[in-house]
């Protein structure tokens, strides 16, 4: 999965100015950059493969640019009628230079944010552009901007390598292969518990997490990385949590979709967040396996908790959509808004009931979270992130 950069493309005069785009890097979108003028460029994004829709997620490097010089980008064929981007959100923004000499990650940028719809609409499809003005940091620098904090499969490899070779998280972090994707790539599969104590058999319960079938939903992968960062770690709660449940993980349902740059789809062109209730293993196997291996753990233990995470492209705050029967289960820990309602209590600041929902609409029918709830997981959600 390690794509190394295609060569420079070489400047003919040693006085142009144009800026050089690329974007034939894993996880990378962008198809086609059109200079309006010296310091304006239209870009328009690649949609999901085998697709004609699906454009959100972008990611591009830029290079040969001028420190301080007013720069307009407009990305022309977005295709949701609005967007946070309406609300204050900023595009992302990573300089090399920044990052060398004054150890600085992404930042966001921009003025003059606007999203409105323009006139390029075709074959039935309205498009709307995302436009905002900037100026590089350095001259000569090379730059790279991307609609949310990108996370690649390459980065969850190597955070997965340093928990296996972690003395300590090794111990009670076993990391399988849940299966391959249509191309190859290792989903995998964590299973998280203390060890028991010899001769007691203690029936844990099961909690379990998925996060990253939309691959531009990179958000989706930080709350991951956060509750693993969390859950591996030597504090009490999580000493706690390791002995009273056994987690299950799958971190990246759709590999693929995220090293080709996709937004939503996988290399079958479809929402894999659509297809729990497939049989089509070869088609969907992060999904079959993920939904079968669901059904061998419930067949040996309680199911707490099922939670697939992801990300929210225009609502904002941190919140939860559920299922809920008219006629409910009399166990009250079991009532699909309790779980919500205690993380809005324990982080206020972080987490918003109001925003959750806990309607089953029949265009959701196929979702992971309808499927387990009517497999039997009372407490089935998923987790969306702004």
């Amino acid at each position: 999965v390690r794509s190394l950069c295609p060569p420079k493309q070489i400047l003919h005069q040693k006085e142009d100015n144009t800026l050089i785009f690329e974007a034939r890097f894993e996880s990378g979108n962008l198809q086609k950059v059109v200079k309006i003028s010296e310091f304006e460029y239209q870009l328009t994004l690649r949609t999901d493969l085998y697709t004609s829709r699906h454009t959100q997620w972008y990611y591009f490097q830029v290079s040969n640019t001028q420190a301080g010089m007013p720069y307009r980008f407009t990305i022309v064929n977005f295709t949701k009628s609005n967007s946070l981007y309406k609300c204050g959100l900023q595009p992302l923004l990573y300089s090399e230079a920044d990052a060398r000499k004054h150890k600085v990650g992404w930042q966001r940028t921009g003025n003059e944010i606007k999203y409105y719809k323009n006139n390029a609409g075709q074959d039935g499809h309205q498009y709307f552009s995302l436009t905002w003005t900037f100026q590089f940091p350095h001259d000569r620098d090379t730059c790279y901007f991307a609609h949310c904090y990108p996370y690649t499969y390459s980065n969850l490899q190597e955070y997965l390598v340093a928990i296996s070779k972690d003395p300590v998280k090794s111990r009670f972090c076993k990391i399988h292969i849940l299966c391959h994707s249509l191309a190859g790539n290792i989903v995998y599969v964590l299973t998280i518990t203390n060890p028991s104590e010899s001769g007691k058999s203690t029936k844990r319960k099961a909690v379990i997490l998925t996060a990253r079938v939309h691959p531009g939903e990179t958000n989706s992968s930080w709350i991951m990385k956060g509750f693993l960062d969390y859950i591996l770690g030597d504090s009490g709660k999580a000493q706690l949590l390791r002995n009273s449940f056994v987690f299950k993980v799958v971190p990246m349902l759709n590999p693929d979709g995220v090293i080709v740059g996709n937004h939503r789809c996988s290399l079958t062109g479809q929402d894999l967040n659509r297809k729990y209730r497939s049989n089509m293993k070869k088609f969907y196997p992060s999904i079959w396996y993920t939904r079968n291996m669901i059904k061998r753990v419930m067949g040996e233990r309680d199911v707490f908790l099922y939670c697939d995470i992801h990300g929210h492209n225009r609502k904002q705050n941190v919140f939860m959509y559920g299922c809920e029967r008219k006629q409910q289960a009399k166990a009250p820990n079991m009532h699909p808004r309790i779980f919500p309602l205690l993380l809005s209590k324990s982080c206020p600041d972080k987490f918003s009931f109001p925003d959750c929902r806990f309607r089953v609409q029949k265009s959701k029918e196929g979702t992971g979270r309808v499927v387990m709830w009517k497999m039997g997981i009372s407490n089935s959600y998923t987790l969306e992130a702004s």
